[in-house]
C-alpha cells in the first residue's frame, strides 16, 4: 500500500516514525472520526473566549492554572479571574464542557448541579475546549436560485433593523438538503481543522521532558495525557464503546495496565494522528466522489426528503451517529426509544407537523422547522434548537441553547438556564406542560432533576455567532441577543400526549413531575373551576330532552369546526393511521 497523502494544511510536516504504525488501518471500522458533540453543542459566542492566536494564549494561561490548583481541577472562580469573565460566564463554561466531555467518569459529569464548582473542570480538558472557541462552522451551501432564497425571506425587515445577514429560514430553505452541508461535509470540515491545528493542539497537552530544553523534541505523551485527546476524536464507526483512545494508538495499545507505559515523542503522537485523518478524509473523498457524478441514492445522506412523507425517518449508518428525522410536512409522527437507533437525534426542515420523540436522550438538534410542535421526551445531555419560525418545543432537559429563532414557545423543565444566542425575535418561554408514562423513568436514565426547573432565567449572548463563517456589520458582535419573555399565566395550557400504545409502555408517571410556579397553577386551578361550572351550568340546563340534544350536537359541530380551523383534525387523522 502507498504511504498516505500528507496534509497541506499541517502546521508542522508528516514525517514517518520509525516505530508508528505506517499505514493506517483503511477499514471504516478502525477509521478515526472527529467527536461532534464539542463541535455542534461546545460552542460558546463569548468574545474573550476566542483567542487570535489560542496557543499563545492558552499555554501560558494552562501553567497559571496548574500552579495554581494542586489536584489539576479548576473551579468558575478561578476561570472567572484568569479569563477576565463574568462568574456567569465562567459557570456557563464550566456547564457547556460538562456536557460535551467525552468520559462520563470525570467528576465534573457526575457531580450535582451544586457540586459543579467544587468538582471543577480537568485543566487539559478545559484547554482543549477553549482552543476550539476558534472553529468555524461550515455553512450552508450556496442556491442555485438566489431570487427564490430572496423570496422565502426579505433580507431585510422591521426585525433586521442594523443586521442584514441571513434570516434564519433563508439559510434553512435554500431548495433542500442537497444544499446544506451534510454528515459528511461536517466530518470532512471537522477532520479538516483538527488536522491543520493538530500541532499546537498537542503541544498544550505534550510535557516536556525533564532536563531537556525547549524545542519540540523535547516534548513527550503519557497515556494519561493522551487520554485527553478522546475530548475531540475517537476510532471506529461506533465509536470507542468503552476502549480507551490509548488501545487504538499502536505506541500504547496492550500496554501492561500494572505498569506505567512509556511515555511517547509528541512528534511520534503527531505523525501517527495525521496519517489516519488523512486516510480518514480520503475514505471520505473516495465516498463522495460517486454521488458527485451520479444520482442520489436512497442511502445518500444528502438526499432530500419528500415533502410531505410521515416515515421520513432514518438511522444513520452506524449506531455512532443521530437517528434524522427529515421532511415531515402537515403529519403527526411518534417515536419511542426504540425507533431512534442510538442516543442522538435531529429533526431537520420538517414543517407544519406535530412530532413526539418519547425517550431517553444523549443529545437533540431541532433545525429550520416552521409551524410544528415538537415534544423531545428527556435530554441528559444538551438540546439545541436553531433557525427555526413559529415551533413550540415541550422538553425535559439538562440544557437548551435557542439560536437564531423567530416567534416559537418553549415550554421547559430544564436543569440550567436556557441559552439564547444569535438574531431571535419574539421568543417565549413558560414552565413545563406535559407528561407521558414513562417519562421520569426517562429522566432518572438521563440524569434531569425535576426539582430544579430554571426555565424563566434565560441566559442572552451576542447576537453574532463568531462560529460561523458569514460576515457582518461592523459593531453588531457587542449586540446583546433578544432575550425571551415570559408566556402569560392564563396563556398556559396542558398539552396532553395520547397513550397510543397502552400497556405496551407502561410507566409510573402520571402528572407533569416538574411543580408549576404559584402563578401558573392558581391559573390553571381557576380555569378548572370555570370550566367546571360551565359544565354544570350546561348539565342543569332547564331545556326539554331534545333542546339538550340540539345543544349537544351545536357544541359538537362547533368543536369539529375548530378542529379544521387550527388544523388538528389531521393529527387526529393521522393518529388513528398509525
Amino acid at each position: 500500500m502507498s504511504d498516505p497523502i500528507e496534509p497541506t494544511t499541517s502546521s508542522s510536516p508528516s514525517t514517518r516514525d520509525p516505530n508508528s504504525n505506517p499505514n493506517p488501518n483503511p477499514n471504516p471500522v478502525s477509521l478515526i472520526h472527529p467527536r461532534r458533540e464539542p463541535f455542534e453543542h461546545g460552542l460558546l459566542p463569548i468574545s474573550k473566549l476566542i483567542f487570535t492566536d489560542p496557543t499563545q494564549t492558552l499555554i501560558p494561561l494552562k501553567q497559571n492554572l496548574l500552579s495554581n490548583s494542586p489536584n489539576l481541577r479548576v473551579n468558575s472562580a478561578a476561570l472567572s479571574e484568569s479569563l477576565q469573565i463574568s462568574h456567569d460566564h465562567a459557570r456557563l463554561v464550566l456547564d457547556t464542557l460538562a456536557s460535551v466531555l467525552h468520559s462520563d467518569s470525570d467528576p465534573l459529569v457526575g457531580s450535582k448541579l451544586a457540586e459543579i464548582d467544587s468538582a471543577g473542570a480537568d485543566i487539559h480538558d478545559l484547554v482543549l475546549f477553549l482552543y476550539i472557541q476558534s472553529y468555524k462552522k461550515l455553512l450552508p451551501r450556496t442556491h442555485k436560485d438566489s431570487a427564490s432564497v430572496a423570496d422565502v425571506w426579505p433580507s431585510t425587515s422591521a426585525f433586521d433593523g442594523y443586521l442584514s445577514a441571513l434570516s434564519p429560514l433563508q439559510l434553512v430553505r435554500s431548495n433542500s438538503r442537497r444544499f446544506m452541508p451534510s454528515q459528511t461535509d461536517e466530518e470532512a470540515h471537522q477532520l479538516s481543522y483538527l488536522q491543520k491545528h493538530l500541532a499546537n493542539i498537542l503541544s498544550l497537552l505534550a510535557e516536556p521532558v525533564e532536563g531537556e530544553g525547549e524545542g519540540e523534541e523535547s516534548l513527550v505523551f503519557t497515556m494519561e495525557r493522551f487520554e485527553h485527546l478522546g475530548f475531540l476524536i475517537q476510532f471506529g464507526d461506533k465509536g470507542s464503546e468503552g476502549i480507551p483512545l490509548s488501545q487504538y494508538a499502536p505506541f500504547f495499545a496492550n500496554s501492561d495496565p500494572d505498569m506505567p507505559a512509556v511515555p511517547v515523542p509528541a512528534t511520534q503522537v503527531h505523525d501517527w494522528l495525521l496519517q489516519n485523518i488523512a486516510s480518514a478524509l480520503e475514505h471520505i473523498s473516495e465516498r463522495a466522489a460517486p454521488k458527485e457524478n451520479g444520482p442520489p441514492s436512497a442511502s445518500d445522506q444528502d438526499v432530500a426528503m419528500a415533502d410531505a412523507c410521515p416515515t421520513s425517518v432514518k438511522a444513520s449508518p452506524s449506531a455512532r451517529g443521530p437517528s434524522f428525522i427529515e421532511g415531515i410536512s402537515k403529519s403527526s409522527l411518534v417515536k419511542q426509544a426504540s425507533d431512534l437507533k442510538g442516543p442522538s437525534v435531529k429533526v431537520l426542515n420538517c414543517h407544519d407537523s406535530v412530532i413526539y420523540l418519547l425517550a431517553p436522550l444523549r443529545y437533540a438538534t431541532i433545525y429550520g422547522c416552521s409551524d410544528a410542535t415538537i415534544v423531545v421526551g428527556a435530554v441528559g445531555k444538551a438540546i439545541r434548537v436553531e433557525h427555526c419560525e413559529r415551533v413550540h418545543v415541550i422538553t425535559a432537559a439538562k440544557r437548551i441553547c435557542i439560536a437564531n429563532c423567530r416567534e416559537c414557545a418553549f415550554f421547559l423543565g430544564v436543569n440550567q438556564r436556557p441559552l439564547i444566542v444569535g438574531d431571535n425575535h419574539k421568543l417565549q418561554v413558560a414552565p413545563y406542560n406535559t407528561f407521558y408514562s414513562q417519562l421520569e423513568e426517562h429522566m432518572n436514565e438521563v440524569g434531569v432533576e425535576a426539582t430544579i426547573n430554571r426555565w424563566d432565567e434565560p441566559l442572552a449572548l451576542g447576537v453574532v455567532d463568531p462560529h460561523d463563517s458569514l460576515s457582518h456589520p461592523a459593531g453588531v458582535s457587542d449586540v446583546q441577543a433578544e432575550t425571551a419573555t415570559r408566556l402569560e399565566p392564563d396563556q398556559l395550557t396542558n398539552f396532553l400526549i395520547p397513550d397510543w400504545f397502552g400497556g405496551e409502555s407502561s410507566g409510573s408517571t402520571k402528572d407533569n413531575p416538574f411543580p408549576l410556579p404559584d402563578i401558573y397553577l392558581a391559573s390553571q386551578q381557576r380555569n378548572q373551576k370555570n370550566l367546571g361550572e360551565v359544565k354544570q351550568l350546561l348539565r342543569e340546563a332547564p331545556l326539554e330532552e331534545n333542546r339538550k340534544r340540539e345543544l349537544s350536537s351545536a357544541l359538537h359541530v362547533y368543536f369539529k369546526d375548530w378542529l379544521y380551523a387550527s388544523g388538528n383534525i389531521r393529527q387526529l387523522y393521522c393518529l388513528q393511521g398509525d
